[in-house]
């Protein structure tokens, strides 16, 4: 038996999809802007082991710019600090700018939209940007 899916819907939610699960490599930068809207800036690393043909395993890691808006921002000014390991879903954003030196520079960023905050202790935090700052669920 198949089930007939919305092809729109689920092309629209795949579209520009990004899933990290990795650790934070330092503090979180946030800003607060007129209006009390916040915006909070953080590094995550991803880290994958790859066995080389001579069977030496070398550990590549990848950083990753994500910016997070609103009531996710909240909670990452609130809860996420410097070592943090954390499951991001977003969306993939590049854009130019210009340097103090006047050249034009790109760079790319996660747009967090939902975050998952795994805690040592067994226990996780999701939050998506549709919840506000008060709401954070906690599942065991």
């Amino acid at each position: 038996m198949y089930k007939v899916i919305d092809e729109k819907r689920v092309m629209k939610n795949l579209l520009n999809s990004v899933r990290l699960i990795g650790n934070v490599g330092g503090n979180p930068e946030v800003r607060e802007f007129e209006g009390g809207k916040k915006l909070a800036k953080l590094n995550l690393a991803t880290n994958e082991k790859v066995t080389l043909g001579t069977g030496t395993v070398v550990e590549n890691t990848q950083w990753h710019r994500l910016v997070a808006w609103g009531g996710v921002a909240t909670l990452v000014e609130r809860m996420v600090k410097k070592g943090c390991k954390l499951m991001i879903e977003g969306r993939l954003q590049h854009r130019s700018y210009l340097g103090a030196d006047g050249s034009k520079r790109e760079k790319s960023e996660v747009i967090v939209k939902n975050i998952l905050l795994i805690e040592a202790k067994g226990k996780t935090v999701l939050f998506t940007e549709t919840d506000s700052a008060e709401q954070n669920p906690v599942l065991d």
